[in-house]
């Protein structure tokens, strides 16, 4: 469901050359602060209260700028900056600009989709494609099952055509996060499923293995919602 990289999507690799030189030496990223919580180019995560409890695979997703602050949708006309809702970060990944297509125009796109990447919208840095999904977002009525967080991060990719890939969504944004990123301590760890397995042990005690089943039909149901939205019935959760 992610992506490919670069690699397999057909961006020209003398383009690449050039923006990697331009990008790492006049626009180096700091290294990732976690103590001051600073995330550069990162994808990052926190478990949702009740809901993660339920399902500890759905939780809150903001991507960072280039100096690591988070932006994250997480409400009707509302993108924060550097407050990122419902709690630390338990999870991040991090990106790479090199794999990013930031043309100056329609000619020097490096990316396969250009006609469709100049469609959709695109930006000149990273920071400006950020900037223009959140100026795009500040609009939009916020909605965990159709327009949410995971859109927003989507919005961003599909603007750098990350991977040379216009194909971001929910679900893959989702699965790079839980699958690649890094745990950024054992408290998180702890943060993010104690609280299911309590529910888990206490629904099981109190009502039996009925609860277990009655919990996984949930998450089943969340879990198809989200995939027939996203790759069958698109305009249901197009945001």
């Amino acid at each position: 469901m992610i992506p490919a990289t670069l690699s397999g999507m057909g961006l020209e690799a003398g383009s690449i050359d050039e923006t990697v030189k331009m990008l790492d030496e006049l626009w180096p990223l700091n290294d990732i602060d976690l103590e001051k919580s600073k995330f550069p180019c990162c994808l990052v995560w926190t478990p949702l209260p009740v809901v993660s409890w339920l399902a500890p695979f759905i939780g809150h997703v903001g991507i960072c700028r280039e100096d690591g602050s988070i932006l994250d949708f997480s409400g009707s006309n509302l993108v924060n900056v550097d407050n990122f809702a419902f709690g630390a970060v338990a999870r991040y990944y991090q990106l790479d600009r090199r794999q990013c297509c930031l043309p100056p125009n329609l000619s020097r796109h490096i990316c396969e989709q250009r006609y469709i990447h100049h469609e959709f919208g695109t930006a000149i840095s990273w920071d400006d494609a950020l900037g223009l999904s959140m100026r795009h977002y500040e609009n939009k009525s916020y909605n965990l099952f159709t327009c949410n967080c995971h859109s927003f991060g989507a919005n961003c990719l599909n603007r750098l055509c990350y991977g040379g890939s216009m194909s971001w969504n929910m679900i893959n944004i989702a699965a790079l996060v839980l699958y690649k990123g890094q745990w950024v301590d054992g408290m998180s760890v702890l943060r993010s499923f104690l609280p299911f397995v309590a529910v888990l042990c206490l629904g099981i005690y109190m009502v039996g293995w009925p609860f277990l089943v009655a919990l996984l039909s949930f998450s089943l149901l969340l879990l198809t919602w989200f995939v027939v939205g996203t790759y069958f019935v698109k305009d249901i959760l197009d945001c």
